[in-house]
């Protein structure tokens, strides 16, 4: 297994948190490494063809909002290597930590790491649902997306907290139409937030139809739009068509974290356990940042934040790192 020479600090994952830590790390002239399991750069930001909610554009595609981060990352020196998923991560006897690429291929050596490496949304799995992802008539966040479908008929798929909150979210301030289906009888959110959901159903045209599945996504001739959605009713397996104009499936998420099981506190989701103050994780001298932290709001600009504290805790530790004990996770230092 050859091993390069040791950085400073090494970012696992090259989306928007770990574009924002590796700018500000390189800035201080910290000799830094940004490792991506990917071939390109940008995680799910990239699958996004307009952006309107971070601060400074009216409107930007994902791909362009990632080149310029990318661009101005390499400016200040870091270097960002493609094609590199870390498997393991552990503590040399000299201190430093020592990163396995490719389950041994090769390893990378550093003082400090960021963990930035993400999470990837539940999808269904149904036919048509990734052309119709690639197209953007298939999100998997309201908030990022519920713009787009002012005055338009929507799907939301889901029977959690978080797709009974968007439901209401997208009826009560941009769709004309919300078909709202669960596979199951009841919903799983809490109950004052299914109360809330049949109060305002009737006022903001949401349709409730239970017990439901998607079972197609059919786009129209071109492949641009949706032509129609195919649901089936699990207990009589009748199967009907819905005319919708986009589809919102809420049904989680999943953190790339599997490979970290062992090494730093993660609670049983998969989120790493960190000080939201200081991006500290349980395992001296690696902190986290984005949508892979625990109570992270799991938007662009947030991510970013993480990881700009992230990087801006690197110099505290590395000046002292007897600090990083003075304070458990999650607390106060």
């Amino acid at each position: 297994m050859s091993e390069t020479e040791a950085y400073d600090v090494i970012i696992v994952g090259v989306g928007p948190a770990g574009l924002a830590g590796g700018l500000y790390a390189a800035r201080d002239r910290y000799k830094t490494l940004m490792l991506e399991k990917n071939g390109l750069p940008g995680g799910q930001i990239m699958l996004t063809e307009d952006v309107e909610n971070y601060p400074g554009y009216q409107k930007i595609g994902g791909f362009d909002l990632i080149e310029r981060m990318k661009a101005q990352v390499l400016r200040f020196g870091a270097e960002i290597a493609v094609n590199r998923a870390v498997t393991s991560l552990k503590r040399r006897d000299d201190g430093l930590l020592e990163l396995e690429i490719n389950a041994g291929e090769r390893s990378h050596v550093a003082r400090a790491v960021i963990l930035s490496p993400g999470s990837d949304y539940r999808v269904l799995g149904v036919p048509g649902e990734q052309q119709m992802r690639q197209a953007t008539r298939v999100s998997y966040c309201a908030t990022c997306d519920g713009a787009f479908y002012r005055d338009k008929h929507v799907l939301t798929v889901g029977g959690g907290n978080t797709a009974v909150q968007d439901t209401i979210y997208l009826a009560e301030r941009f769709v004309r139409k919300a078909t709202m289906i669960h596979r199951r009888r009841e919903f799983r959110a809490q109950m004052v937030l299914v109360e809330e959901l049949h109060n305002v159903a009737a006022d903001k045209g949401i349709d409730i139809k239970l017990p439901y599945v998607l079972e197609e996504i059919v786009p129209n001739a071109d492949g641009a739009e949706i032509d129609h959605v195919r649901i089936r009713n699990v207990e009589t397996d009748a199967a009907e068509q819905v005319k919708v104009d986009g589809v919102f499936v809420f049904a989680g998420m999943t953190p790339n974290t599997a490979w970290l099981r062992g090494v730093v506190e993660m609670d049983e989701a998969g989120y790493i356990v960190a000080d939201p103050l200081t991006m500290r994780t349980s395992m001296p001298g690696v902190f986290v940042a984005g949508d892979c932290r625990r109570q992270a709001a799991m938007q662009l600009v947030t991510a970013c934040a993480d990881g700009v504290v992230a990087a801006m805790m690197l110099r505290e530790y590395f000046r002292d790192p007897s600090t990083w004990t003075s304070a458990g996770v999650g607390e106060v230092a």
